[in-house]
């Protein structure tokens, strides 16, 4: 079989090409423009779908089989423009082909590559449409221009090598791309448009009556009896857009009726929950997803804290922001002083958590460990110490998993209170004994002593739930008499405190309840927040 490939020492050279060539650019010339009438160009062509082309001289010539040859390539080594590497660049840019307006305009991938005289496959799909270019003084948008002005001249080769180097984009590695400009506040105001038409706004003030709601009013001047097992759900509030990460019942008595809720949707809701199930009040103050969210003590203002550094202290009665801050962190987890509720301690992913006083928008304190992430953090007797429970494990034991922190002096107490290879993404104290429990992703929660040396108690195991990985909350009853979780396959459990045993089990959600929390008034009532964005009201 004979090559198609000739070189210029081969005695082939010395045979005339007939189909075409090619010229210094590399590309194939045709040869069947010199027999084309005048005027007639690949634009002057009617293509007919129903069963062939319209017969013109330029198919005559390429039907004939004694010219039906393939052109000899040639490695032209004296000529660096027409070497393969310097033809192996992008295409150039194909013009825009001008179609009847009731049909969509099909560019075709061969119409830049094929020579003049031939008519591409895609175009015979189209019936009695008449292809032409757009006309423009440019040469680089007329093809017949081109075809007949440019030729093997240096002129045409240079013009064609310059396209193909203009549409080549150099790839920059990401070490050496600029940073991005910093935002103005033109553009702060752009982005604030983009999320939503709450987010970046000033919330309008809350509108909740002074008196207490009716259900909670008998309630109020007697004494906290008997924690009851809710059975049916009251209430199931829609409205976030994406997972719910906690639910709070206001701490005071007769506010008691608000429900918050924070979510990865970028915002917080507050909620009557207990009369109408209704959402009051959305707030967009976060870029990025609301970890934490809290009550104040006084029930008027609500601190909130998320993956976008950014920490707001918001009056719910003005709308009114009275702190802003900005962490070095993204935030997962925050609490109040117990003591002095002008002072918060917050925690995320960093090896340190922070204490601001809100009076000063400072931070005041600062505690160092050596971890990677807070998972969250928990007040002790008086607020002279508090608890954090942190991502570092080794590899036989999980030292630093719960560490013990002296308020004032920022010291450490203590780490060697939890010695199992698991973490622990929630901690909750019981309301009448010194001890506190720990949710662990062993699947159980563990039950501390509240005071120094902080010994785990041996017998004492509540299992039977899933946490797989889950933030999932727990919390004891008001009374103490029962623990309540959540679970990864979206149950509710209730366990007896006492005896560890468990006492009901709720199916309620489809996907992960991440948090459940009693109420501090109604002894039958409780609150959960799933994974799939709801929140239920269990009475």
């Amino acid at each position: 079989m004979a090559s198609l490939v000739a070189y210029e020492d081969s005695d082939s050279e010395a045979e005339t090409e007939l189909a075409g060539g090619f010229h210094p650019a590399g590309q194939m010339e045709d040869t069947s423009t010199a027999v084309r009438p005048p005027g007639q160009d690949f634009g002057s062509r009617v293509l007919d779908a129903t069963g062939g082309r319209t017969p013109s001289p330029e198919r005559a010539s390429h039907d004939d089989p004694a010219r039906c040859r393939l052109p000899l390539a040639r490695l032209w080594s004296q000529d660096p423009g027409s070497c393969p590497s310097q033809r192996l660049q992008w295409p150039r840019p194909e013009p825009e082909a001008a179609f009847p307006a009731s049909l969509p305009a099909r560019l075709s991938l061969w119409t830049s590559q094929a020579p003049v005289g031939h008519v591409p496959l895609a175009g015979a799909c189209l019936k009695q449409v008449r292809v032409c270019w757009e006309p423009s003084s440019s040469p680089e948008l007329s093809v017949g221009a081109r075809a007949g002005s440019e030729g093997p001249g240096k002129s045409g080769s240079s013009l064609q090598r310059k396209r193909r180097e203009d549409c080549v984009v150099p790839y920059t590695p990401k070490r050496l791309r600029p940073l991005p400009a910093p935002h103005t506040g033109a553009d702060r105001g752009k982005d604030a448009e983009a999320q939503g038409p709450h987010a970046g706004r000033v919330p309008a003030p809350l509108c909740v009556a002074p008196e207490a709601s009716e259900f909670i009013q008998p309630y109020l001047d007697s004494q906290y009896k008997e924690t009851k097992i809710p059975k049916k759900v009251l209430f199931h509030l829609r409205g976030h857009q994406g997972p719910v990460n906690s639910v709070q019942w206001c701490p005071v008595s007769a506010r008691s009726h608000l429900l918050l809720s924070t979510s990865m949707d970028k915002t917080f809701k507050v909620w009557n929950a207990v009369d109408s199930g209704s959402c009051l009040q959305t707030y967009s103050l976060h870029s990025e997803a609301v970890r934490a969210a809290r009550w104040s003590p006084c029930g008027r203002r609500i601190l909130s804290g998320g993956f976008d550094f950014a920490l707001h202290l918001t009056d719910l009665e003005t709308g009114t922001q009275l702190f802003s801050g900005q962490s070095d962190f993204r935030i997962t987890t925050l609490k109040f002083h117990p003591r002095d509720h002008s002072v918060f301690v917050c925690g995320g992913f960093s090896s340190e958590m922070k204490a601001w006083d809100i009076r000063t928008s400072k931070v005041v304190r600062s505690y160092k460990a050596t971890i990677q992430q807070t998972l969250d953090i928990l007040f002790l007797r008086e607020g002279s110490e508090f608890l954090s429970s942190t991502d570092a494990s080794s590899r036989d034991s999980a030292d630093r998993t719960i560490i013990a922190w002296d308020f004032q002096s920022s010291a450490k107490i203590s780490n060697q209170i939890f010695h199992e290879r698991y973490t622990c993404p929630s901690l909750t104290l019981h309301p009448r004994e010194p001890v506190f429990l720990a949710q662990t992703n062993g699947n159980y929660l563990a039950l501390f002593s509240a005071v120094w040396p902080y010994r785990m108690s041996r017998r004492r195991r509540y299992e039977g739930h899933k946490v797989e990985g889950y933030s999932v909350g727990c919390e004891c009853s008001p009374d103490g008499d029962l623990l309540l979780t959540g679970s990864a396959d979206g149950r509710i459990l209730v366990y007896s405190f006492r005896t560890a045993s468990r006492a009901r089990t709720l199916h309620g959600h489809t996907q992960a309840c991440v948090g459940a929390t009693f109420h501090p008034v109604l002894p039958s009532t409780l609150a959960t927040c799933s994974w799939e964005g709801d929140v239920k009201i269990w009475h």
